[in-house]
């Protein structure tokens, strides 16, 4: 069983890692494959976050602020925004994605450097593993593409689960890598 940190740590991994496939891919497909894949966890790990961990440290960390945190994830979404909707054969594609891993990475640092570190300090290891299952319920229900126009309010998360049944429609139609029908659920 994953407690939060190892759940949120893998998603990280991952998404390095489609970053990884897509800016060494040796064709055309290849890159747009991966990037529908990369756009596909990214999306759905952020509202995980926003809908799971975020909460869970304003309520176990009495000073916990997590409007940065917030406002990141608007800037990640706004540049997914971009590079979701961009063709490969764009020569702005490969900049316009190294500069939304660069400020995924930066927030990722201070994530798994501080704010995982409050919170498993804070909680038991069974609560740990219970937000870690909240964690991946939540992904399961979430958007599988940046929406940055949606409100920003307390009700963001429920017009993000309005836009999901649309991105997991449209997916049907989109090219994966693997069998190309369908998204793959994890890196092994």
């Amino acid at each position: 069983m994953h407690r939060i940190t190892d759940a949120i740590r893998e998603d990280h991994r991952e998404i390095q890692s489609y970053y990884d496939l897509i800016c060494n891919a040796e064709d055309s497909d290849e890159q747009t494959r991966f990037q529908n894949q990369f756009t596909w966890e990214l999306a759905r790990h952020v509202v995980g976050e926003e809908l799971v961990l975020y909460p869970a440290l304003e309520a176990q960390l009495p000073n916990a602020d997590t409007s940065d945190d917030r406002q990141q994830h608007r800037t990640i979404k706004e540049k997914l925004e971009i590079f979701q909707s961009m063709s490969c054969s764009d020569p702005r594609f490969i900049p316009t994605m190294t500069i939304l891993m660069e400020d995924l990475s930066a927030h990722v640092h201070i994530e798994e450097t501080r704010n995982l570190v409050q919170l498993e300090a804070s909680i038991t290891a069974e609560e740990s593993i219970r937000l870690a299952r909240s964690f991946d319920r939540a992904k399961s229900f979430a958007p599988t593409r940046a929406h940055p126009e949606l409100p920003d309010s307390s009700y963001e998360t429920v017009a993000d689960f309005v836009a999901a049944p649309l991105d997991h429609l449209v997916d049907l139609f989109r090219r994966w890598p693997g069998d190309g029908l369908t998204p793959i659920p994890e890196m092994e």
